[in-house]
């Protein structure tokens, strides 16, 4: 009986633990997916205060908001473009890396855009600007020229992959269209047989019957008998093809 009350107290624990464990992990999930949401909907609200601010503050606080959308948007469709092929690809894991490194560049000078937002000198902001106009110019080249790259060299191995693909099938529907026809070794042999067959029938003379007595030609016009068994008449058509081969090769 102790045997038992220990087995089923280790059973009872080993279950405990697995719920605590699968609750453990449903949490973080939540969790993970709550922030995934809050984040975007923070984006989504300054994407939309900034291309408010865009076309109601004309002048250097316009200007400021349309390079963090023009920054951001770049940024953000590198991002994506690049996780979603690098699973896919090996060789963009170089790409990410360095995308890595661009993004930390693109942070910084978003958050120096955004307090250039908050400063109440406009002169200031209009002696920033030409400066923060070349270094925004430059990281969304950059995140440009990498997510271009990126999507040239997926459209490349598709096109790649779709041409080896139609020459494969334009080889196999030829293979398909390749009837077989009857080998020559078996005409010739059959050709042999044939003459051989003939010969013996002409050294051979009339053939004779049953008791001696020889078999006579049926008269001209008359059909002979149809016998029955193996050896039945059967008729034969010169458009029967023979069996198609299983192998296409």
């Amino acid at each position: 009986m102790e045997a038992v009350a220990v087995i089923v107290a280790l059973i009872f624990a080993v279950l405990v633990a697995l719920g605590v464990i699968a609750t453990v992990k449903t949490v973080r999930a939540v969790k993970r997916g709550v922030d995934r949401t809050v984040t975007q909907a923070r984006r989504t609200v300054e994407d939309t205060r900034l291309k408010a601010r865009q076309y109601v503050q004309p002048g250097p606080a316009g200007e400021v908001a349309e390079l963090r959308i023009s920054l951001r948007t770049s940024m953000r469709a590198t991002q994506e473009a690049l996780r979603q092929a690098a699973p896919e690809d090996a060789s963009l894991s170089e790409a990410l890396q360095l995308f890595e490194r661009l993004s930390a560049h693109g942070h910084e000078l978003d958050e120096e855009l955004k307090r250039l937002e908050a400063e109440p000198d406009r002169a200031r902001v209009a002696a920033c600007l030409p400066g923060l106009r070349e270094r925004t110019e430059r990281v969304r080249g950059s995140a440009d020229s990498l997510r271009w790259a990126a999507q040239d060299r997926a459209r490349r191995f598709a096109e790649d992959d779709l041409e080896a693909l139609s020459g494969q099938i334009r080889i196999e529907t030829g293979a398909l269209r390749h009837w077989t026809v009857e080998e020559p070794e078996e005409t010739a042999a059959g050709a042999a047989g044939s003459g051989a067959g003939a010969g013996r029938g002409a050294g051979a003379g009339p053939a004779s019957g049953p008791a001696g007595r020889p078999e006579t030609a049926p008269a001209a016009g008359e059909r002979p008998a149809i016998t029955g068994g193996a050896e039945s008449w059967q008729p034969g058509y010169s458009w029967q093809k023979t069996r198609r081969p299983e192998s296409t090769t």
